[in-house]
């Protein structure tokens, strides 16, 4: 039986589109976006940025932190990191 600490808390996931090759994927901090139908995506602030600029059907749901909120703004409209 160890007696080492583990965190029971599971670590975050990464953005639904993450993609290597590109630098739009802003890394693990999450927003989820739902669309007209109740659909939800996870991802981060660079790609929800991108999201939610086109295609205005989409909103912020309940489970996304105002500061992940804040993140995204930053993104789409510019402004201080």
């Amino acid at each position: 039986m160890s007696t080492a600490y583990r965190s029971r808390k599971s670590p975050r996931p990464w953005c639904e589109l993450r993609d290597e090759n590109r630098s739009t994927c802003s890394g693990p901090e999450r927003v989820t976006l739902a669309d007209a139908d109740g659909r939800e995506r996870r991802v981060c602030p660079g790609h929800a940025a991108a999201l939610w600029l086109t295609d205005p059907t989409l909103r912020f749901t309940a489970q996304t932190r105002p500061e992940a909120i804040a993140a995204v703004m930053r993104q789409a409209f510019g402004g201080p990191r």
